[in-house]
């Protein structure tokens, strides 16, 4: 789902009028706000779809019990406790997410395939749902995605503002 990114995990149902337990993304630290649409996934029967934050009470940096303007009970609290939510990427600082998920910054270093090929040069890394993205703008203008994945990573030389990695074939070719 290009265009969102996984924020938030609600644990559980918390209180009568109904507050959920919210928990950051993969241990990432909470950016709910009051008046942040979101996305439920998996969508639920009999519950709301999307979620709009009315109030947010910070137990920890990464937790806190959350009401949503859609969600004015328990039962319904109920029905929505284990599914994730997901926020567009420009209505959340994902600076903060990336610093909170050590994303490195690379931004204008060298990519190589593990070949010794010239894959371009690193304009950006996002991060995504599902796993990290590199942005690489090619040496023919075109940019391509590839996923920070820790075994396709063949060598970092900080010192060159070099990137090693092991492109899988067909890749670039997407």
């Amino acid at each position: 789902m290009r265009g969102w990114v996984d924020i938030a995990y609600l644990a559980k149902p918390k209180n009568l009028n109904g507050g959920l337990v919210a928990r950051g993304a993969a241990g990432l630290p909470l950016v709910l706000r009051e008046g942040l649409a979101l996305a439920v996934v998996p969508p639920q029967t009999d519950a709301p779809r999307t979620l709009t934050v009315t109030r947010v009470e910070e137990r920890t940096e990464a937790e806190a019990l959350v009401f949503f303007r859609e969600v004015p009970d328990l039962s319904t609290a109920e029905r929505l406790g284990g599914c994730r939510l997901l926020a567009r990427e420009d209505a959340v600082d994902l600076s903060v997410l990336e610093e909170a998920a050590g994303l490195p910054d690379w931004e204008g270093w060298r990519l190589l395939d593990a070949d010794g090929t010239e894959v371009g040069e690193v304009a950006a890394i996002d991060e995504r749902a599902s796993q990290p993205l590199i942005t690489v703008r090619r040496p023919n203008g075109e940019a391509a995605l590839i996923p920070l994945a820790e075994e396709l990573l063949e060598e970092v030389d900080e010192e060159a503002r070099l990137i090693r990695m092991h492109i899988p074939a067909g890749l670039l070719d997407l």
